[in-house]
Order: structure tokens, then sequence, then C-alpha cells
């Protein structure tokens, strides 16, 4: 198998019109390239957006573990 079937069907099918068949078919490929470069971008920034917002969940959970540990004491002391 070719490793540019696309390019080659659009030769093969019209040969006659060689060059504009593969000018469309490398315009079509360009396109889909620029729409999954677009997407993987897309993906990239929502995992960083993730990792910054299970980062920001962690530090709000160790306040409130350390809150909660604040206030068991502040209690302790209050009934004595």
């Amino acid at each position: 198998m070719s490793d540019t079937p696309r390019m080659e069907t659009a030769l093969l099918d019209a040969p006659d019109a060689g060059f504009a068949n593969i000018w469309r078919v490398g315009c079509e490929i360009e396109r889909e390239l620029t729409e999954s470069n677009q997407i993987i971008r897309q993906q990239q920034l929502l995992q960083e957006e993730n990792l910054r917002l299970q980062e920001r969940i962690n530090r709000l959970e160790e306040e409130n573990d350390s809150m909660r540990a604040d206030l068991l004491l502040w209690n302790e002391k209050e009934v004595k």
C-alpha cells in the first residue's frame, strides 16, 4: 500500500486532469490537517485547564483540612 493513496487515486482517476485533481486532493488534505491540529490544540488547552483545576481542588482540600484541624483545636480549648 502506498503512503499517499489519496494523491495517487486522484491522479489515476482522471489522468488527463492530473494536476488539477492532485491540487484539489492536496487542498482537502491540508484542510483536514489544519482542522486536526486545531482539535489537538483544543484538547491540549483542555488538559492544561483540567490540570490547573485539579491543582486548585487539591489546594482547597488542603486548606479545608487545615481549617477543620484549627476548628477542632479551638473547640477543644473552648471546652476546657
